[in-house]
Formats: C-alpha cells, structure tokens, sequence
C-alpha cells in the first residue's frame, strides 16, 4: 500500500513501511479508568480504529495493543472518597469503557493489557535502565529516570524543561535532579496496602510512563511500527515513554501518531473543565452510529466540534447513507463479503485520501458522491449500476466503521429491534405496511389530512418514509 502518515516526531508525512514485511505493530495508549468515560476519550479509540481498519484492509496483520491504565493517584483519590476498594473502582470503569467501544464500533483490540498485571516487566525494566546508568534508586520504594543520563531527551517533543512539574504531584526531595520523572512510586500515607508491591527497590507502585514502555516491550518487542495516542498526551508522557526505552535499548516506536481534541464551545473537552460529556448521557439522545460520524468526520489530527448541531449533521448525513444502503439491497440484494473485499470494490479517490495520512474527510467525500451516482440508478431503474455503487459504497463504510449493514448496526438498520430476531422484524413490517396501506388508500380518496397523519404518526414511531416511483418505502430512521 502506498500508506503516508504524520510522524509526530519528524513533523513530517513519511511513508508506511512496517518494521516485518506484512504485519503492523501498534501500541495505543488506553483509558485510565478513574472515571465514566467521556466523548473525548472515544476521539482516540474511533481514530485509530479507523487507522487499524484501513490496515488491514490492504491485507497486512494487525496486532493492536490497548493497554489499561487501573492503578494510579486519581483512582486511588476518587475510589477512597467514594468508599470503596480501588481495584473494584477501576474495574468498574473499566467495564464502562469497554461497553462505551462496543457500542460505537470500535474493534477489540488484539491485547488489553492492565498496568496491575505487568509489574514482573516493569521490575526487570528498571533494573536494565539502572544497569545502563539511566535510573537510580531513591527513598525507598521511589525510583526516577535520570533525564540527563540520556542525551536525546526531548526527541519526539523538543521540550525538556518543566517535566517533573508536568510529571509530579509534588516536589520529591529524594531526587538527584528536578527534571527526573518517576519510575516507581512509594504509598503515600493513607494508602490503601493493597495498591502497592514488593521489588527490589521497596514497597511501591507503578509511574505511569514505566507501564507503557513494559507492555509495549512485552507484546511488541523491541521495536514496533506506531504509537498513537492523544495530543495532550505527548508531554511528558510519550516524551518519557520513549527516553525511558530508548535508554533501555531498544528501538521502541518508528512513528508517533496523535490525534486532536474533542472540543466543546472552542475548549477542550474534558473532566476537569466541567464540560465532559459521558458517552452513556449522549447516547441517550443519539444512536451510536450518529455519534461515531460526527466523531470520524474530521480529520484526525484536526479537533472535532461536538454539539447539537455536529449531531445533527452526521444525523442527516446517516439518514442518507442508510435510505440509500437499505434500498439497494432491497434491490438487488445484499452485497456479498466477497464483493466488498474485492479490490475493485473501493473508487481510487477514496483509496487516495485514505493514503494521505487518513484523509476521512475527503474519503467520506467520495462516500457521498458515489450514494449521489446510486440513487440516481436507483431513480433509473438500472439494477447493474445500482449494484456497483452498493459495494463501493458499503466497502468504503466498511473502513469507516459505518457499514449500515454490518455489526454492530445492522439489527437497527434493518428495524430489527432490540432482539435483533427475524420475528421482530417480521411483525415490525407487517404493521409499517398496514399503516402505509392506509396512508396509501387515504391519498387515493384525496384525504391528505388522514395520510398525513399516518405519516406524522410513524415518523413520531421512528419510522422513515419515503415516496418514490414504485410506491412508499421505509426504514427505521437514524439506527439505535
């Protein structure tokens, strides 16, 4: 493939080539799971669901590491006003999150590493950099990366200054030097016992840079293809991530990817702004699909709007994907997998813009205008034509995760209901066809007010109609 992606550390776009010819290693810096996760959390996962789609896509084996961040200060902080056990907290969220991914069709991925069931690497990773002179021990139990040991500090980011005041809550005075950052941490009084473990250095816990580097070591090796990660993220964490394993040895990552904010009223969305808004309270009033467009639609190193308005726009825009996917197979019939896999299957000026750093927003241009070329085949009658453009268009939001007719929307494209049964189906039509029976023997009498009424009547049900040639045809509006 003639894949180009912007290298955060090179400021540049470079070209895609995997470090083993045919397979991609990517590491993703996951949720720490102190809290409900919000719409900017899931900025990321969609992102790079879509980068691990169109990877695959062109035939190369993917393994993508997401790890889980379950112990650090805030989880403790939040679960012990709460009351309750910090592992029971994090679990709690975590669970949250990983509902949160289903539900806005992100992909699993290959590995879902927590931070708690990596301290063996995380022991044996310090030890190697204190072996080479990068890390030393403190008070007990403390142990810090000694910034100045490694010359190229400051590589993906240019800054330097400033990372232990970013990177610690407080100032620690065991440290050799103001800009070391924390590999190991001891309890802090009032800790809970259970949040910390035996090493050689003491009784402590994780920093929180130190698990990245462990787990990606872990199921990566030593070097692997892509970072990614969100743009708040780079200082100081990846900047650490990658002095620490680089110290260590090894190649770590070839290319940095970050991707922008979600953005609400021009700020940053986020918890500690008091603007968050939980991907649970918004879908209550948006079907995930519509939240997955909005969030996909820019370009991911661009931040993303989201307000009503953004909703509405992708909510438009899903109406009119899934009136023309469904009517097609109506048609024609369902596109076969073979179809959509099929190299034909997608226009070269999608392929381009995907090509070009992830173009999505020029992708779902091409999205568009091949639904505009389909439903003109439709108004035709050319069953041949109409045919064509359901593959492209359907392998095309195949790679956006946004095929109508695949999981995890198909049950409400096809008005299947909650049960997803052909049953339920079933009986769901025989009454839209009863009332569009009616609506129909209503405009024959010349009774508009009555047909309008069936119409006003089923659309406050959630049902779509639409009048054409052949008759009226429905479907159930927007997907659940």
């Amino acid at each position: 493939m003639s894949l180009r992606l912007h290298d955060t550390a090179s400021r540049t776009d470079v070209p895609f080539t995997p470090v083993t010819p045919g397979k991609v290693g990517i590491y993703l810096c996951g949720a720490t799971v102190q809290g409900a996760p919000h719409v900017g959390h899931l900025r990321s996962a969609i992102a790079f669901d879509i980068l691990n789609r169109w990877l695959r896509r062109g035939g190369l084996d993917v393994t993508l590491i997401r790890n889980v961040t379950d112990i650090d200060d805030k989880i403790l902080t939040k679960s012990a006003e709460a009351g309750a056990q910090w592992f029971a907290w994090a679990y709690r969220f975590e669970r949250e999150f990983t509902e949160a991914y289903a539900a806005l069709g992100v992909l699993p991925p290959t590995y879902e590493p927590r931070a708690t069931g990596h301290v063996p690497e995380m022991i044996a990773f310090m030890q190697r950099l204190e072996s080479r002179g990068h890390a030393y021990a403190g008070d007990p139990g403390n142990v810090y990366f000694s910034v100045r040991s490694f010359e190229d500090y400051g590589a993906l980011t240019n800054q330097r200054a400033g990372s232990s005041v970013a990177d610690e809550a407080d100032a620690a005075p065991d440290k050799q030097d103001p800009l070391d950052f924390a590999l190991w941490k001891a309890p802090r009084p009032g800790e809970p016992e259970t949040a910390a473990w035996d090493t050689p250095y003491g009784r402590g816990r994780p920093g929180w840079h130190l698990e990245c580097s462990a787990m990606a070591h872990r199921y990566l090796g030593e070097e692997f293809d892509i970072h990614a990660g969100g743009i708040d993220l780079r200082f100081p964490h990846h900047e650490n991530e990658q002095a620490q394993s680089r110290a260590a040895g090894y190649g770590f990552a070839r290319l940095w990817l970050h991707n922008a904010w979600v953005v609400v009223a021009g700020e940053k969305m986020g918890k500690s702004l008091g603007n968050a808004l939980t991907v649970s309270e918004v879908l209550r009033t948006a079907s995930a699909p519509v939240v997955r467009l909005a969030l996909a639609s820019a370009h991911y190193r661009s931040a993303v709007e989201f307000s009503a308005v953004s909703l509405t726009e992708a909510a438009t825009q899903w109406e009119r994907i899934t009136a023309f996917v469904t009517r097609a197979a109506e048609e024609t019939g369902e596109a076969t997998a073979d179809e959509l896999a099929a190299a034909g299957a997608l226009p070269d000026d999608f392929v381009a813009a995907m090509d070009d750093d992830l173009g999505v927003s020029a992708a779902l241009a091409a999205v568009h205008a091949e639904l505009r070329a389909g439903n003109t085949a439709l108004a035709e009658q050319d069953a041949d034509r109409v045919r064509t453009a359901q593959v492209r268009v359907r392998a095309m939001l195949d790679v956006l995760g946004l095929d109508p007719l695949a999981a995890p929307w198909r049950s409400a494209t096809l008005g299947s209901g909650a049960s997803g049964s052909d049953s339920t189906r079933e009986a769901l039509a025989a009454l839209v066809e009863d009332a569009l029976a009616e609506r129909a023997e209503a405009r024959a009498a010349k009774d508009y007010a009555r047909a309008d009424a069936v119409r006003d009547r089923l659309t406050s049900a959630g049902i779509s109609v639409e009048d054409g040639a052949g008759g009226a045809r429905w479907h159930v509006a927007g997907g659940a």
